[in-house]
């Protein structure tokens, strides 16, 4: 049989990579799911045949019934967050693969896992947000949860040997420092989107290159790390490492290091979550050591990049404080990508709702949705 993949977040820069591996794997693809972008869907639909296919925009959902329209072998169109949270539940997939960016995949990979699916996750924004609710929800229904982010894919790579695993006293979460890396915020004051989406590595999304500029995306990495491998924060140590080569590290009680290198292609991670345990060939290109002329490594600054100190405070706090943070980012980022606020605005913006509670104590998905809403609207309030 086929392994069949629902992709969550298909037209996105991780689900077209995603679809680069399916097909070079030879999956079939059981549903896909985007926001709005009828053309790129359309596309994906002549190619690779899904039986389902959600819009989360009821007008472009509308406008696909209406080009399908006649299509001999057309898919059901679902509509909506609700057809999102539908698609990710249905029996048929071996794997869903959720690619869609922010809060809104939460209730998906909620809703997948529920259903006993597998999910491949790249939304970091689940464990992020509701990171409690996600992994009771993984041992309750005994489904794997397997990390498509690179670096989660390299620390997930590098525990694989179980025994080594059980003594695991460090994690070292790498970073590319971004297009900012070295600079202080007085240089930082006068940058614009252009610049902030100048990468110096990776080609992704406006939003996960802006995230990476202030480092709130490895802030939200870390916190992703405490609830997939379960240390502390405090044993989760953030190194920058400027060539992306090294895509993290984990460090064992007898202080052996083991790391996981390849070139910087998504590909890669997004190929073992769906190939898991076997390892296969694929699109992405090998790692030439005859041009790898040096590697380096330094340190994170959490006191220019503010993002990234709230992260921190938030993973301590605990509760819902990651969920504050990664709202009052969503809204901020939304509003500089409008030129609506300045680059420095984002950190000021998510610091001042982590320090604006307690958070603590237990939630449910329900609070996980309200507290992401007044995050928002701090940051509104607070321009």
């Amino acid at each position: 049989m086929v392994k069949q993949i629902s992709l969550l977040g298909s037209t996105g820069s991780i689900g077209t990579q995603s679809l680069d591996v399916i097909r070079a794997q030879g999956y079939g693809v059981f549903a896909l799911a985007a926001h709005s972008s009828v053309e790129k869907i359309e596309a994906q639909i002549a190619e690779f045949h899904p039986r389902y296919v959600t819009m989360v925009d009821p007008a472009a959902a509308a406008r696909l019934r209406a080009d399908l329209a006649g299509m001999a072998d057309a898919p059901k169109v679902l509509e909506g967050p609700e057809g999102l949270v539908e698609l990710a539940k249905m029996d048929g997939p071996d794997v869903v693969l959720n690619a869609v960016v922010g809060i809104a995949g939460l209730g998906a990979t909620l809703a997948a896992i529920e259903s006993g699916h597998d999910v491949a996750l790249a939304n970091k924004e689940s464990l992020v947000t509701g990171g409690h609710l996600v992994t009771e929800a993984v041992k309750r229904h005994g489904v794997k949860l397997l990390p498509v982010d690179s670096e989660h894919s390299a620390i997930f790579q590098c525990l694989q040997d179980t025994e080594s695993a059980k003594s695991l006293t460090k994690i070292l979460l790498t970073a590319s420092g971004g297009p900012f890396f070295g600079m202080k915020q007085a240089e930082l004051a006068g940058k614009t989107k252009a610049d902030a989406l100048k990468h110096p590595n990776w080609s992704m999304g406006s939003k996960i290159t802006i995230d990476s500029a202030t480092l709130m995306n490895k802030g939200l990495e870390l916190i992703e790390a405490v609830w997939l491998f379960g240390l502390p924060p405090e044993k989760i140590q953030i190194v920058v490492q400027r060539q992306s080569i090294i895509h993290s590290m984990v460090q064992f009680s007898d202080n052996s290091v083991l790391a996981q290198l390849g070139v910087p292609d998504m590909r890669i991670p997004i190929q073992y979550a769906l190939t898991w345990p076997q390892r296969c060939p694929g699109p992405a290109p090998e790692l030439d050591f005859t041009q790898l002329k040096s590697i380096t490594f330094d340190v994170a600054d959490d006191e220019t990049f503010r993002c990234l100190a709230a992260c921190k405070r938030a993973i301590g706090k605990g509760g819902l404080a990651p969920c504050a943070a990664n709202g009052a980012n969503e809204e901020a980022v939304r509003l500089f990508l409008e030129d609506k606020i300045g680059f420095l605005d984002i950190g000021r913006l998510v610091e001042a709702v982590v320090d604006s509670d307690r958070f603590g104590g237990s939630y449910t998905l329900a609070d996980v949705y309200e507290c992401d809403r007044m995050a928002r609207q701090f940051v509104l309030s607070h321009l």
